[in-house]
């Protein structure tokens, strides 16, 4: 078996990936299934993966549903929603015979460990797959802010946003068939052109930092596993 390219890595995922294309509302089993058996796949190559989820499948802080409600309301509801999907995620995980942890921004210690970076290390030197829940833990910042900002924290080398697209285009590909897909392309040409890679601030982390990023879509089938093996899937964001 070849060696991976990364040893550690950051996966960022958004809550409708639990509903897999189709989406929706809730989490489907189907599509659990299937990221699970994605991410089996990769620990069975060695590679130390921490995993942040969004919560946009149950409900999101600047959603339509959120509209007229308090922002630090409707961002500590969309932090739970992320909780939900972490504990799926976990139960498919250990389901599959994999060691994992969920671990979150804020203390729901009942069925979590609080996040405490030299501990979720030792969970990582240990060949555990973490879940990274609760965004930051703190409100007006995304789960992409999140995602960057545990990343670095955990030393991992590469973020990578697994989507229902295959890389960044230059405009959205569902609304414009003339949009083109980029190889490659720098953190501030992504900043320059508003492209929806991330948000600005994780965007502006990640060059700040040189946490370079692939965006890929995470439902063809052996694609997180090419990734960490260096072949040329999706879009490679860097410095």
């Amino acid at each position: 078996m070849s060696k991976p390219k990364y040893k550690r890595i950051l996966l960022k995922l958004s809550g409708e990936a639990l509903l897999g294309k189709n989406g929706g509302f809730g989490i489907r089993k189907d599509a659990l299934a299937f990221i699970s058996g994605e991410i089996k796949e990769v620990v069975s190559r060695g590679v130390e993966i921490g995993i942040v989820l969004g919560g946009g499948n149950i409900f999101r802080g600047s959603s339509e549903a959120a509209s007229g409600m308090d922002k630090t309301t409707a961002d500590e509801m969309g932090m739970l929603a992320t909780v939900i999907n972490g504990l799926a995620l976990q139960d498919s995980l250990v389901r599959l015979g994999i060691d994992t942890r969920l671990m979150t921004a804020f203390e729901v210690k009942s069925f979590a460990e609080p996040y405490v970076k030299r501990r979720a290390k030792r969970h990582l030197e240990k060949g555990r797959v973490i879940i990274l829940a609760g965004g930051t833990g703190n409100p007006y910042f995304t789960t992409d802010t999140a995602a960057v900002l545990r990343a670095l924290e955990i030393e991992a080398e590469i973020l990578l946003k697994g989507t229902k697209v295959d890389g960044v285009y230059s405009s959205d590909p569902a609304k414009d068939h003339t949009s083109k897909r980029y190889d490659e392309i720098t953190f501030i040409d992504v900043i320059n052109q508003g492209l929806r890679v991330m948000d600005t601030t994780a965007i502006s982390m990640c060059m700040e930092n040189n946490l370079p990023i692939i965006v890929f879509d995470i439902f063809e089938k052996g694609n997180l596993v090419k990734v960490l093996m260096g072949e040329r899937v999706g879009t490679y964001v860097h410095k």
